[in-house]
């Protein structure tokens, strides 16, 4: 397992924990101040949300290679399915585009996929599950062709019913068995899955092409809100180590990417304050 106390050149910032990925939250720093931030601590790579883009991608991928980062991913796809998702599905397919096009203006490889929960009038997520399926399938090669890898990222299963129904490792795998395209993986975030015991056998089943990101942050025991009150990495019960020893011993050797939703707490600080947490709950306690 890699040594991260000495080295937090693999470290991430995702925007949202500075608030970045919803109105009325964070200080509001401008992209560029994020980034020259980022640089000064010595993060190796940042993940932008799409609200920040707008239409500066190659802007602001340039502006932070110049800076040293990597552009390590961007967030998000639109929901494919369930009550969220783009009607119609000419919309849909749309989003689905342009969501590609950005990340590769940006000059990420990763867009995360979150799908979007059970489809109206449906039941279970089975149903909803094939579809994802047919929609990531009819993606894919558009994404290759401009050099996106799609991360199919499963949610706590407390999201089933209207952000996710994509809910296990094991799911977001057999997904990636049924669409068979090079391009198409799956991201792997601590909040997520710090519950699941199969976790490092279906990484295995996944092996190192197949894993394309892994997040960082903790769950707090007495959570207030499932989803804007995740913990700092150390302030929680997910036993870090043995995630992402289990991640690495499938092969995976990217990013380790801090997002922390933390409407009352984390977002309220100065983000300067977040970021040196950032990098000292990483070197420390990951």
């Amino acid at each position: 397992m890699r040594d991260f106390s000495t080295d937090h050149s693999a470290l991430a910032l995702n925007t949202a924990t500075l608030g970045h990925n919803l109105d009325g939250h964070g200080a509001g720093w401008p992209v560029e101040r994020v980034i020259d931030a980022c640089a000064e601590r010595g993060f190796g790579g940042i993940v932008f949300w799409r609200r920040e883009i707008g239409d500066r991608a190659i802007e602001i991928g340039n502006r932070a290679r110049k800076a040293g980062l990597t552009v390590a991913g961007l967030c998000r796809s639109p929901f494919l399915v369930g009550p969220m998702a783009p009607r119609p599905s000419s919309a849909l397919r749309d989003d689905f585009q342009a969501s590609i096009d950005m990340a590769a203006g940006l000059g990420t490889s990763i867009l995360t996929i979150v799908v979007g929960g059970v489809e109206p009038e449906s039941r279970g997520v089975e149903d909803s599950l094939k579809r994802v399926a047919e929609r990531v399938a009819e993606a894919a090669p558009y994404a290759a062709q401009r050099g996106v890898g799609l991360a199919l990222e499963p949610l706590n299963p407390v999201y089933a019913g209207n952000r996710s129904c994509l809910v296990t490792v094991r799911d977001a795998i057999d997904l990636c068995e049924a669409i068979d395209a090079a391009n198409v993986g799956i991201a792997v975030d601590v909040y997520h899955v710090w519950w699941d015991t199969s976790l490092a056998r279906e990484l295995r089943r996944a092996g190192k092409y197949r894993i394309l990101g892994y997040h960082l942050c903790d769950w707090l025991a007495d959570t207030r809100d499932v989803l804007l009150d995740r913990g700092m990495m150390g302030d929680g019960v997910a036993d870090l180590k043995a995630l992402r020893a289990a991640v690495e011993a499938a092969g995976y050797r990217g990013f380790c990417e801090v997002e922390v939703f933390s409407a009352e707490n984390w977002w309220k600080r100065d983000p300067a304050q977040v970021l040196d947490a950032c990098v000292e709950r990483f070197r420390s306690v990951c």
